[in-house]
């Protein structure tokens, strides 16, 4: 099965803090794991501002994704006009083009951000580690 990882997914999971339930469907060898070009930015804008939850450096967090053999899903006009017809339910540009993404893809979406299990398509909650 293809799985779109949220960015703080990827986050934890660069880290070695992923949720125990979010272990389960990255260690399994039989999903193919995607993640999209939209939390590179997000990493790359959030370091930027100091945030002290984006700490990882993105070209690192880039590459080592890429080399754990994670797949990018690229950001395409049709994934961007998706976001319009989504309810307003968060306002974060990142989490909703994700969820857009998982929509138009047909991709479930790997979250710990139970806001984003509101939108329509396939969510997959795992909680938080802390």
């Amino acid at each position: 099965m293809k799985i779109l990882l949220d960015t703080h997914i990827l986050l934890w999971a660069a880290d070695d803090k992923l949720p125990p339930e979010a272990v389960q469907y990255i260690e399994n060898r039989a999903n193919t794991l995607l993640f999209s070009s939209a939390s590179i930015w997000e990493v790359v804008i959030k370091r930027g501002l100091d945030r002290a939850d984006f700490t990882i450096d993105p070209t690192s967090l880039y590459s080592g994704l890429l080399g754990a053999g994670y797949r990018e899903l690229p950001i395409t006009g049709l994934h961007t006009l998706i976001v319009s017809t989504l309810p307003p339910l968060h306002k974060d540009p990142f989490d909703r083009i994700l969820i857009a993404q998982s929509i138009s893809e047909g991709i479930p979406f790997l979250t710990a951000d139970k806001l984003l299990c509101q939108y329509p398509g396939s969510i997959i909650f795992v909680g938080s580690p802390f």
